[in-house]
């Protein structure tokens, strides 16, 4: 089964020359030549010793190869054994096995590298009998914990108690949290962990995520940052570089000595344009002053469909014009604590986004629900609209951006400022022609 087809018919030959051999002895005994059968024994058992240890080596060299392969160990080469032919298809299996070995390497390699240069703690646990050992543990990790890359678990909960001990109280379950470790005898920090356990190829493996948590709020911020700083100079930018232009063109006017007609009406035009641009930018300014100083709510017992009707009855003259159809399909009292009029301010936004969001459609419909489910109100604005654009979808609360040219982009952000302040979240989605914002509310 294991042997070539060369080393199969070199066994037949032998095999063939021992049976020859033994109806030669026959034949001599019958003959009644006995030294003849006697010499002629002595050479059948040399050739039954022979291919004794001819298959006792070609069995031998099976077992040491594929040895070598369960142990990996593929430092031999084949390709020049006075014996190739002979057992080709071994070499050949030893050969593939070898390369994809090497193309495994390769690949841990890279993904080693890989996890090494990522500035988060990953630890990747492997489960061996009822045991866990540490199957990965990456350069920051090891650095920032000040960890050495130790096998076994026992050893890393010495070094890190705080982190192990949580780990064996959720018995290597999945955990997201927060909490605080002390490095090298210092302050305590705080970090956010994930985890997560998962089985492949009957190996079970956990794996842990561990970030900084001020690293997380100093990235959020810088991208925040960034991204307000872009909308800012682009607004600045619109209106200083036209004053600039027009204050200069004026230079040049007032400077000449006789002055035109044609002159006066550039200078009157361009004094209006700089207004123009002058009360864009105050209102701009006003609009950042809005937002960055929103004041604290002041909660009291409101009704949900008091300000939900409120907010359709400033809206319906503009629902009106536009032929809109508005379902409200709150068919239940709940109340809850809110700061009135900045929640109606919510629902107008809303109301306002799909008012725009429905310009140019046939079917023009707005549905507003609510539910409430495990103590937190959920109230959704819904609309057959245009949609969100997917190249959009992570700048829509973004302050001051909008797709609109009359647009000041400040309401889906001073809405969503409006219901994180009451410890709610403000999100959307968009499902085939619907699209639907959702605040939700913890009671």
């Amino acid at each position: 089964m294991f042997h070539s087809f060369k080393i199969y018919n070199q066994l037949i030959l032998r095999l063939l020359f021992i049976l020859l051999g033994f109806i030669g002895i026959l034949f001599f005994i019958y003959q009644s030549l006995f030294y003849t059968s006697f010499f002629t024994g002595l050479l059948l058992v040399l050739l039954f010793i022979e291919l004794f240890f001819y298959v006792k080596n070609a069995f031998l060299f099976y077992d040491k190869t594929i040895l070598a392969i369960l142990q990996d160990d593929f430092s031999a080469d084949f390709s020049k054994h006075k014996s190739y032919n002979n057992y080709k298809n071994l070499f050949y299996l030893y050969d593939t096995l070898k390369n994809k070995r090497k193309e495994q390497i390769s690949t841990d390699l890279i993904y080693q590298s890989i996890f090494n240069n990522i500035e988060t703690g990953i630890l990747i646990l492997k489960k061996q009998n009822d045991d866990w050992i540490i199957f990965l543990m990456n350069d920051y990790f090891s650095t920032h914990f000040k960890v050495p890359k130790v096998s076994k678990w026992f050893y890393l909960k010495k070094q890190l108690p705080s982190l192990c001990n949580i780990i064996e109280e959720q018995n290597f379950n999945e955990i997201k949290t927060s909490l605080q470790i002390r490095v090298n005898k210092q302050d305590t920090q705080t970090f956010i962990m994930q985890s997560s356990r998962t089985k492949t190829y009957n190996q079970e493996y956990y794996v842990i995520l561990l970030d900084s948590i001020q690293k997380v709020v100093e990235k959020k911020e810088k991208e925040a940052w960034i991204n307000l700083m872009k909308v800012i100079s682009h607004e600045l930018l619109n209106s200083l570089t036209p004053i600039r232009s027009l204050s200069q063109n004026l230079k040049e006017l007032v400077e000449q000595e006789n002055l035109t007609t044609e002159d006066f009406d550039d200078m009157k035009q361009s004094v209006q344009t700089m207004l123009n641009r002058s009360n864009h930018l105050q209102q701009f300014v006003e609009s950042y002053r809005k937002l960055a100083m929103l004041p604290t709510p002041q909660k009291d017992k409101t009704e949900l469909n008091e300000i939900i009707n409120e907010g359709l009855k400033i809206m319906q003259p503009l629902f009106k014009k536009e032929s809109i159809t508005v379902h409200n399909t709150i068919d239940f009292k709940h109340w809850f604590f809110v700061d009135k009029l900045q929640m109606e301010q919510v629902i107008i936004n809303l109301l306002t986004n799909s008012l725009y969001a429905l310009e140019g459609k046939k079917n023009k419909v707005i549905t507003i629900a609510a539910e409430t489910k495990e103590k937190r109100l959920f109230i959704s604005i819904m609309d057959t609209g245009n949609g969100i654009d997917a190249a959009i979808e992570d700048k829509i609360f973004l302050p001051f951006f909008t797709t609109r040219k009359e647009g000041a982009g400040i309401g889906l952000t001073l809405s969503k400022n409006i219901v994180e302040a009451h410890g709610g979240y403000l999100t959307y989605y968009n499902n085939e022609n619907i699209t639907c914002f959702t605040i939700c509310l913890i009671e």
